[in-house]
């Protein structure tokens, strides 16, 4: 069975690969890559608001840019924070948690810091070792757990409890950037990641996001295959590392569900776009499923806690993860002291 499943996930992978290169879905360079304008100001600086949304700017000294951060402030000081990753297009292109969910609706008045930092298009928000020719500089994981939580709590009198969840790519790096700062994070939510990266399996799918889809070069990432890196980075291999944890983790078989429609969320009756969920996103879904499923079984072997809901049918997109979120909150209200 397990032979079958390995054999399955690793048709699927290629199939996706193939499928993705083909198609050419577009991914926003990082802030690295195409800088905004550097304000070299400490603390994060506010640019502008939509609503209940304030737009910062926070100057990273380790990437030497100013990257954007969207942040729904919580309406008291004190209260505790939970950062949500965007997935590989970096946030942009409207493929964020404020465009695509009501996240900012559905926590506004629980007592918590939405922080939604923007840019790292396909850099699985981690310290790259060298410099990239296409994305740039990549020092995510540095930026995520020293520079950010810092000017965060500073900036909006945080209380320094924390929750982080992640879709797709981010899925992977919620479990990393947990690895590299043990006690950031009291809660970790992966929707739809595969959290496994030195397998070929994981490999391969690490290579799908940054080659296939950023034209980036894993070798500046992580070295080449058979660098220690990949394995120091998966979180598979490092599970026993996330003991004590409050674990999220959600994923869909990538067959047609409840939103797979041409009425659903997203898909505003156009065909294309339907077509692309049901085709790229099923293809994907499978994928990540097969990993969160390696995940869930090694978790039980080492009798670590973890919520883990296969929730059947469903693609890669936004409304199932806005529906994880809604599921998964009071488990992460419960860990960082938060209203549920």
């Amino acid at each position: 069975m397990e032979l079958t499943r390995m054999r399955r996930g690793w048709g699927t992978l290629c199939a996706a690969l193939v499928v993705l290169v083909g198609v050419g879905l577009p991914v926003q360079r990082s802030a690295a890559a195409a800088p905004v304008a550097v304000l070299h100001e400490t603390g994060l600086h506010e640019t502008g608001r939509e609503g209940t949304v304030v737009d910062y700017r926070l100057h990273s000294a380790a990437m030497g840019a100013d990257i954007v951060v969207k942040v729904l402030p919580a309406r008291r000081a004190g209260s505790p924070t939970i950062y949500l990753l965007n997935g590989a297009a970096g946030g942009y292109g409207g493929s964020n948690w404020f465009a695509q969910t009501d996240a900012a609706d559905f926590l506004a008045g629980r007592d918590v810091n939405v922080v939604v930092p923007m840019g790292g298009a396909a850099s699985y928000y981690a310290d790259w070792r060298a410099d990239d020719p296409i994305l740039g500089r990549q020092k995510w994981a540095t930026f995520l757990t020293d520079e950010l939580p810092s000017a965060v709590d500073a900036t909006l009198a945080a209380a320094g409890r924390n929750a982080i969840a992640g879709v797709s790519m981010a899925g992977t790096s919620v479990f990393q950037l947990s690895l590299r700062a043990p006690h950031l994070y009291e809660a970790i939510g992966s929707f739809s990641g595969c959290a496994q990266t030195s397998d070929p399996v994981g490999q391969t799918f690490v290579r799908l996001t940054v080659e296939g889809r950023g034209d980036g070069n894993t070798a500046n990432m992580w070295g080449p295959p058979t660098d220690p890196a990949w394995a120091a980075n998966d979180p598979l291999v490092h599970a026993d590392a996330f003991r004590g944890k409050s674990i999220y983790v959600a994923n869909g078989d990538g067959l047609p569900g409840r939103f797979d429609r041409l009425d659903g969320p997203g898909i505003d009756d156009n065909p294309e776009k339907l077509g692309e969920q049901l085709a790229v996103g099923a293809l994907i879904e499978s994928a990540t499923d097969y990993c969160a499923h390696n995940l869930a079984r090694r978790f039980r072997e080492l009798h670590i806690p973890a919520t883990v809901d296969f929730y059947g049918n469903g693609t890669h997109s936004w409304a199932y993860w806005q529906a994880a979120l809604h599921n998964a909150w009071p488990q992460f209200a419960a860990a960082i002291g938060a209203h549920s």
